[in-house]
């Protein structure tokens, strides 16, 4: 059993397919070598993945099993393996990216050609890309008529029970033990409470006492109201089938939706494997970004002068986490306040969310960006004012985050700039000291966006 982003034994069709054999059984993880088109994790979900594989190796142990884990390329590994403990069955989850199906393909050659049986199973998505498409035959590119198409199958994702006996074989071979290098920052990350067991009472507890203010709480970034189940999706910890089946009649149709955009984000890395590096809409390559690294710089380290941008900023460095509206704010700033690559974005996500993911992160850079599928449109410039406002009323994530401002008064919390002499005195407050002065004004930042989104469809005869 070849585990990869499915770490759980519950809903795992591929564990269940191996158990049913009755053979003895190699559970096995393999961290991949960065090659061919694969990418390394990033700091932060590698710093995760510890954890994940650390709770399914817990559980594991009370089958009298373990993990054996393996550094490398897989197509190297597997059959060295299967050689050394004379293996006849391979089974995995599929994977959905174009360099993770090629390795598949090469590992599912070599395994048979040495005369194993090799098996596949969908183990991560609620519809898989060949099971859907458009009229015309090709993937969906809209959002909205791919979830009517893949809503329509909910029904029939029904979860797969976890085997009740697993016997294992032993491995006639070393297994050096797997290290991930921990980033320097993670020292004080919250507690993942990372594996199955962990996923499914986060999931309990959101059915429970979150569901029923999930569409008018989910944006609220003072607030926590949403399901925090998104690193257990990323590693397999939980499947979208077992989160359906606990959704069954109840009122879920907000949340459900936000399952589809993780599920439309799949299928369009499977249409586009070069999602993560290449804009969707090639229009976008005549884009006029700009290269300015101290802004850069400024936003990732939480110092644009923007409160609502710097508190997020700042709680991704220190949790690894950050609500989807937050990702939104943050995204649009950069690419359009800034006019800074979405590219810039997506990499400093994808080392510094424990959640990082190639479908979901590039999707979602893409999609705020205006390059992308089912894009938001290109005036949709958020004022980060506004949105700090709105989804932080009081000003709690503010003043948690960037504490040099948490004794101004809610009114100029989110504009510390316009706040009267006596108030930033009273609040301790000295600007250009104390707190940045905006590295852009917002009129003039949307002004200088609109124009270039109206040079590029100008050029494009839009």
């Amino acid at each position: 059993m070849w585990f990869r982003e499915d770490l759980r034994l519950g809903d795992n069709p591929a564990l269940a397919a191996a158990a049913a054999t009755g053979l003895p059984l190699l559970c096995v993880y393999i961290d991949e070598d960065a090659r061919d088109g694969l990418r390394a994790l990033g700091g932060a979900a590698r710093w995760r993945l510890d954890r994940a594989r650390a709770a399914l190796e817990a559980d594991l142990a009370r089958f009298h099993g373990r993990l054996h884990c393996f550094r490398g390329a897989a197509e190297a590994v597997l059959p060295d393996l299967a050689r050394a403990a004379n293996v006849t069955h391979l089974l995995f989850n599929r994977r959905h990216g174009g360099a993770e199906r090629a390795v598949d393909a090469r590992v599912a050659e070599r395994l048979a050609a040495a005369g194993a049986r090799v098996e596949s199973f969908n183990g991560a998505l609620l519809v898989e890309p060949e099971q859907i498409a458009t009229r015309s035959g090709g993937a969906f590119k809209v959002f909205t008529p791919f979830w009517r198409a893949a809503r329509a199958r909910l029904d029939a994702a029904e979860p797969v029970p976890a085997p009740e006996k697993l016997t294992f074989a032993a491995l006639p071979v070393g297994t050096p033990a797997l290290a991930p290098a921990r980033p320097g920052w993670a020292e004080n990350f919250p507690d993942p409470d990372a594996g199955e067991a962990g996923a499914l009472t986060r999931l309990r507890h959101f059915t429970d006492e979150k569901l029923d203010g999930y569409e008018t709480m989910r944006d609220r970034i003072d607030c926590d109201g949403t399901s925090n189940l998104s690193a257990h999706l990323r590693f397999g910890e939980i499947s979208p089938r077992q989160i359906v089946a606990a959704l069954r009649g109840r009122p879920a149709e907000k949340f459900l939706s936000e399952l589809g955009w993780r599920e439309f984000s799949a299928h369009l890395l499977h249409a586009r494997p070069d999602l993560p590096w290449r804009n969707f809409n090639a229009r976008f390559d005549r884009f006029p970004y700009r290269s300015d690294p101290e802004a850069l710089l400024a936003w990732t380290r939480g110092r644009t002068g923007y409160p609502i941008v710097d508190a997020a900023m700042r709680h991704l460095w220190r949790t690894g986490l950050m609500p989807n509206r937050a990702r939104m704010i943050v995204a649009s700033f950069l690419t359009k306040h800034l006019l800074i690559d979405w590219r810039e974005g997506e990499s400093w996500f994808w080392d510094t969310l424990i959640d990082a993911d190639s479908a979901n992160n590039a999707a979602s850079w893409q999609w705020v960006a205006g390059s992308g599928a089912d894009a938001a449109p290109y005036f949709r410039i958020f004022n980060p004012v506004l949105q700090g406002e709105k989804f932080d009323p009081d000003g709690a994530f503010v003043r948690t985050h960037c504490p040099e401002l948490a004794r101004l008064p809610k009114r100029y919390i989110h504009r510390p700039w316009s706040a009267p002499a006596e108030v930033l005195a009273g609040a301790g407050v000295v600007l250009g000291r104390d707190w940045p002065a905006p590295i852009v004004d917002h009129d003039f930042a949307r002004r200088r966006a609109l124009e270039a989104f109206g040079a590029i469809a100008a050029s494009s005869g839009e």
